[in-house]
């Protein structure tokens, strides 16, 4: 049975051009704000655990979940698969610019962005095209060149892939170091950070998202590295963050 009564996040309409869509915010109202970008599933149960836990860390952060998919969700690899490969992402760009200016409309003075797998992706191209973006976080995701160059960076980034991730220039260890060098041309702030003997997704950590990992093949569980790298992304957004 499914119940709302329980959800921490408040769902709000954000409007951008001639198109709305649902945003889904949690933490402390004038906190620092952080957009928490999807992976390929959707707005499913892991990003939203990904975004209470963000609004947890430290002093607290005001996280916003930006539906990109405008309410749809995977549930299997071959769903989110045509979801993924259905995404505008230059709209899926101008989503997040939307995102966050209503944050600084909203009682955050300063705005990170943070995604995972394609939302990982899309917080580099935040850090380029969205001028408004103070800091990224990027979790195992790169933008194809068409869509942004993060040699073009504007705000501080920080990466995390693992070691084992398999996907063949969007997050393995090719696509780490190069992503490295683009950031280096840039001249802003950056952290590349690999995790040895880790796979993509290795920040799932709920019982659904480590079941769903083994049966795409990755049965890699490191609770050392997910905690290292969550006490990266704080240090990172609250040097950024802070005003």
């Amino acid at each position: 049975m499914a119940t709302t009564e329980s959800s921490p996040f408040k769902k709000v309409q954000i409007q951008r051009d001639d198109t709305t869509f649902d945003a889904y915010v949690v933490g402390r109202e004038d906190a620092p704000g952080i957009v928490v970008i999807q992976e390929w599933w959707g707005v499913d149960y892991e990003i939203k655990n990904h975004a209470v836990k963000i609004s947890q860390l430290g002093t607290g952060f005001k996280a916003l979940i930006p539906d990109l998919y405008r309410g749809k969700v995977g549930l299997d690899v071959a769903e989110a698969q045509h979801l993924m490969d259905g995404l505008d992402w230059q709209a899926a760009v101008k989503d997040i610019a939307a995102s966050v200016n209503w944050l600084k409309a909203n009682g955050s003075k300063k705005v990170g962005v943070t995604g995972f797998c394609m939302g990982g992706a899309l917080s580099i191209a935040g850090s380029v095209l969205v001028s408004e973006v103070d800091a990224a976080v990027a979790f195992y995701g790169v933008p194809s060149s068409q869509l942004a160059d993060p040699a073009q960076a504007k705000a501080p980034v920080q990466a995390h892939f693992g070691e084992l991730d398999n996907f063949v220039g969007f997050s393995d260890v090719t696509a780490a170091k190069a992503l490295e060098e683009k950031l280096k041309a840039s001249g802003v702030p950056h952290e590349v950070h690999i995790y040895t003997g880790n796979a993509h997704a290795f920040m799932n950590r709920s019982s659904d998202g480590i079941q769903r990992r083994k049966q795409m093949g990755m049965p890699d569980e490191d609770e050392a590295a997910v905690q290292l790298a969550w006490s990266r992304f704080e240090t990172w957004m609250t040097r950024y963050l802070s005003s």
